[in-house]
């Protein structure tokens, strides 16, 4: 069986459900952008007060974030990951029977801290069973679970707020109830079917498992850092990272947060405004089949998120400007597919880093950070909205994220392009010496072989 071959095997045992795992977790993440259409008024709440209510999930999900991936690391994916859905599924159902604003408050903190080392845990985990080169492309595939939560979360959401008084529930509270209850199911399937690591995978025969650990250990780059996890806090690597992702989330929970508001502005019904609000994350989806599989070399993961982030700026700062709603929300529609599409560039560069339980550490660390951009992201578009007295005007918070990050990506590449030409030009100038004393002409030519990104993957002689 080829390198390539073994990868699509294990891709296909383990993605399906970590994508499921991801759909659900996100579903319950922007539930509350439809809940909030019903439960302000029937608990008397203000926007600002409801935002910062749906924004202490990332407050929770920060303290929590690395003890809960150490703890992954600690005691396996498979026990810590089901842990994790059966909390979070379980809190989420409890917000459907919230009664009063505190009760909503310690709710939403206390789902951030069930929640906290999914995301970067699973991250993590894939680090464990893909080399660098497959690594963006399986990123891609991991967060086609966001694109569809995101689209298919929005359908469920306007047919569940149609639910209104259905067993003497409000529409509200099947939105969190509904969505709360698949985690809750699932940490059984997880528990039955995640295999912990590629020892433990029953699934690989035992010449599969040798293979397989010798590409992860070939695949350690050499200036990976290991050590005390949690120096990851004062790395500046890390924090560069967790920046970057911050300016993600910003864009990304702000718009999947106020979509909902914007569009029930058209003057649509709750199934129709599902509708709509699924069309973004639909065209994600279609555009994460078929974008990060290009994406093997960091120079050409730079100039994606370069690009895709000034798109990004262009849609959401049309869509603030522009006079006629259709052409709005199709600037929002290729504004949000853009956001989406940022995160597998993002993600296939941290693990090039750090390895082990610093490797856990970190990935924890920058996304327990960058989610703050979450916190921001469901406060500053009530704030933008009410400050304007307008619906439009906060989708220019997520365009000046993403006019940060495109920038970003165009001095990444610059940089990555010089390092690129200082590495050639000193493979160019090195020699070996012959056991006569004489220089090898072909030494320079052999290194640089040696070097290209590609050459790992190519046929080796027996």
């Amino acid at each position: 069986m080829s390198e390539d071959q073994l990868m699509k095997k294990v891709a296909w045992r383990l993605m399906p459900l970590l994508i499921v795992m991801f759909l659900v977790s996100f579903v319950d993440r922007q539930n509350v952008g439809f809940a909030k259409l019903d439960m302000v008024h029937a608990l008397h709440m203000s926007e600002a007060a409801y935002g910062l209510g749906a924004s202490l999930f990332f407050i929770g999900y920060l303290l929590f974030e690395i003890p809960s991936t150490l703890a992954l690391h600690k005691y396996g994916a498979r026990v810590w990951l089901a842990r994790i859905m059966f909390t979070w599924g379980a809190v989420t159902i409890l917000l459907g029977f919230t009664t009063s604003l505190p009760m909503f408050y310690v709710l939403r903190f206390m789902l951030g801290v069930a929640e906290a080392g999914f995301y970067p845990g699973v991250i993590y985990y894939l680090t464990l069973w893909f080399p660098q080169a497959y690594r963006t492309r399986v990123l891609g595939v991991f967060t086609l679970g966001s694109a569809l939560a995101n689209m298919l979360g929005a359908l469920v959401g306007g047919l569940l707020l149609n639910l209104n008084g259905t067993l003497g529930l409000a529409g509200w509270q099947w939105v969190f109830i509904a969505t709360g209850a698949p985690a809750v199911l699932l940490t059984l399937v997880v528990m039955g079917y995640l295999p912990g690591s590629i020892d433990e995978a029953r699934f690989l025969s035992a010449a599969q498992k040798i293979k397989l650990n010798d590409m992860m250990r070939r695949d350690t780059p050499a200036n990976v850092t290991r050590g005390n996890p949690l120096a990851a806090l004062w790395d500046l690597r890390v924090l560069m990272f967790a920046a970057t992702y911050m300016l993600m989330s910003t864009s990304l929970y702000g718009v999947t947060y106020w979509l909902p508001t914007l569009v029930k502005g058209f003057g649509v019904s709750s199934t129709i405004n599902g509708l709509l609000n699924m069309m973004p994350w639909g065209l994600a989806v279609l555009l994460l089949l078929w974008l990060p599989g290009k994406l093997r070399h960091d120079r050409v993961v730079y100039k994606a998120i370069a690009v895709i982030g000034l798109l990004g700026l262009a849609c959401f700062a049309s869509s603030a400007l522009l006079d006629s709603n259709v052409l709005r929300f199709g600037a929002l529609v290729v504004g949000g597919a853009c956001i989406t599409l940022l995160y597998p560039c993002f993600w296939s560069l941290p693990p090039k880093f750090f390895q082990g339980a610093r490797a856990a550490a970190s990935i924890a660390a920058i996304n327990s950070i960058g989610n703050l951009g979450g916190f921001f992201g469901q406060n500053l578009m009530p704030y933008v909205g009410k400050l304007t007295n307008s619906n439009v005007t906060p989708m220019l918070v997520p365009a000046a994220c993403l006019a940060v990050l495109g920038v970003g990506g165009l001095a990444a590449v610059n940089w990555q392009r010089k390092r690129d030409l200082a590495h050639e030009e000193g493979l160019q100038r090195a020699v070996a010496v012959q056991e006569d004393g004489s220089e090898d002409p072909g030494a320079g030519i052999d290194l640089m072989l040696d070097a290209h990104p590609d050459h790992m993957h190519m046929p080796q002689q027996k």
